[in-house]
């Protein structure tokens, strides 16, 4: 991408910065930061072995790799390997996503375009509707699929060939996948959160390709307050960028890095906003819970999707809130990052305030 262009397209994203999906303009800003072969990928290194095998080994048979599953929460890059699939096997790749899939029709017609070796990539594959995924069983085993002409008693199945290709699927709730989907795939690889260390290794190398001037301190700050997540990273390091370049000399410092963050709403652990306001609604108008998670939503001026989806994931993996069979409860780690002193039976596994009322919804 041109610089001008990657300028641009940064200046347009507004969304949040720590939301761990990417939306709207983003995905060009990320295309120009991607790591192209499995050489340059940094972190997942068990993923990165086992997928090197893979790749390696259906080189010298001269043959596509099997069929490659891979999942995990958002930003970890499962886009980016799939991406290096294809250009380590230096063949095509086809992008497509499950909810664009919306008929076996939709299927059989990027498949009919497919040529020898290509990689096919779908992202969200569990979003793909019950007839196409039925077809690509057929697509992923025998290459081939029966395309129907017509309806009722005279409806045709006209077989249609496949030449032989690889099939990428990304996911990040592999447990909605049918099994006999997930058996289909040859290899399966699950993306796990970010270590600060590596966190850092990217950081740097974003700066580089952004031009960006950072210190050690500088990266390691920004490092520690991405949720262990390369694309929070990364926009996080743009908003700093911007930050030293209005407010600074354009060079990101430790202090202009806590600065910058500060002024984001992007605390020393990560927590925004909106994961603050969740903490502090859930401790000091409802006690620390049990609250349903449409209850917390209405409090804090959210949709439910964004607080399940956005918020609590990474609450409950960095031990502020737990879920029980009645709602969301408050920990001690919550009430304690609060500065607050939790009431008594109000932590989890103990009934508390409101507890009759707030069931879960």
């Amino acid at each position: 991408m041109h610089e001008d262009d990657l300028a641009a397209a940064e200046e347009r994203h507004l969304g949040s910065l720590t939301a761990a999906e990417a939306e709207g303009d983003e995905r060009a800003v990320e295309a120009a930061l991607r790591p192209r072969s499995l050489d340059e990928v940094v972190g997942q290194g068990r993923v990165r072995a086992q997928l090197g095998l893979v790749l390696e080994a259906a080189r010298q048979r001269g043959r596509a790799p099997d069929h490659v599953l891979l999942s995990g929460p958002p930003g970890l890059g499962k886009t980016t390997l799939a991406m290096i699939i294809a250009h380590e096997m230096s063949t095509p790749l086809r992008l497509t996503s499950g909810p664009a899939i919306t008929h076996a029709g939709d299927l059989a017609a990027i498949l009919s375009g497919m040529n020898e070796g290509d990689v096919l990539f779908v992202d969200e594959i569990h979003r793909m509707s019950r007839p196409a995924e039925e077809m690509l069983y057929m697509a992923m085993e025998d290459f081939r699929v029966d395309v129907v002409i017509g309806k009722g008693p005279g409806a045709t199945a006209i077989p249609l060939e496949i030449p032989p290709f690889t099939l990428v699927g990304a996911t990040t709730r592999a447990g909605l996948l049918p099994g006999p989907l997930r058996d289909r795939f040859g290899f399966t690889g699950h993306l796990e959160f970010y270590e600060p260390g590596e966190l850092d290794l990217i950081v740097r190398r974003s700066a580089g390709l952004l031009g960006v001037e950072l210190t050690d301190d500088g990266a390691a700050e920004i490092a520690s307050r991405s949720r262990g997540t390369p694309r929070i990273a990364n926009r996080l390091l743009r908003r700093v960028r911007d930050f030293a370049q209005v407010r600074a000399d354009g060079v990101v410092t430790l202090g202009v890095a806590r600065a910058a963050l500060e002024l984001y709403e992007v605390d020393e652990l990560g927590l925004d906003r909106l994961d603050a306001a969740v903490l502090d609604v859930l401790c000091r108008r409802f006690g620390g819970g049990p609250v349903g998670i449409s209850t917390l939503a209405v409090a804090v001026g959210e949709e439910r999707e964004t607080v399940e989806e956005v918020a609590e994931p990474f609450l409950v993996r960095s031990g502020f809130l737990a879920r029980t069979p009645r709602g969301r409860v408050a920990t001690a780690a919550a009430w304690a990052h609060l500065g607050l002193s939790a009431p008594a039976g109000s932590l989890p596994g103990a009934p508390g305030p409101g507890e009759a009322t707030l069931f879960e919804e």
